[in-house]
């Protein structure tokens, strides 16, 4: 299954997705059993294992977190070896004063953008994939 590497084709075929739910970055013990955490993304890092899980699940487990944020999905299969696809992204949002997080998955690639900035995020998106 080879994803997309088209540039003009992922650009206008990205149909980027608003997720539910307020999302945080956590980190916790390398050792620390995250089963019953369920998180979209965990990581090892030498200083830890980072976690991207709901805001409700960190604080329903004191677990310290950060950067509460809302999760948009590009729903088109890229590649992971695509060129540009996520700098032309983050170079759009950037433009608009805002951070984001990308994730890249097997499939799709994923946005953590600033919860109160989600919105905005999207449509900017939805205007660059119709450009």
């Amino acid at each position: 299954m080879t994803g997309e590497t088209n540039l003009e084709v992922l650009l206008r075929s990205m149909k980027p997705e608003l997720q539910a739910g307020t999302y945080v970055f956590a980190t916790v013990d390398a050792s620390t059993n995250t089963t019953g955490l369920a998180p979209r993304m965990a990581f090892e890092e030498q200083e830890g294992k980072t976690l991207i899980l709901l805001q409700e699940t960190a604080e329903k487990h004191g677990i310290a977190a950060e950067f509460p944020c809302r999760m948009i999905t590009l729903n088109i299969h890229s590649a992971l070896d695509a060129v540009g696809f996520l700098a032309k992204i983050t170079n759009l949002l950037a433009d608009l004063g805002m951070g984001a997080n990308p994730v890249s998955a097997f499939y799709h690639d994923h946005l953590f953008v600033p919860h109160d900035r989600a919105e905005e995020a999207l449509q900017a998106l939805k205007t660059l994939g119709d450009s």
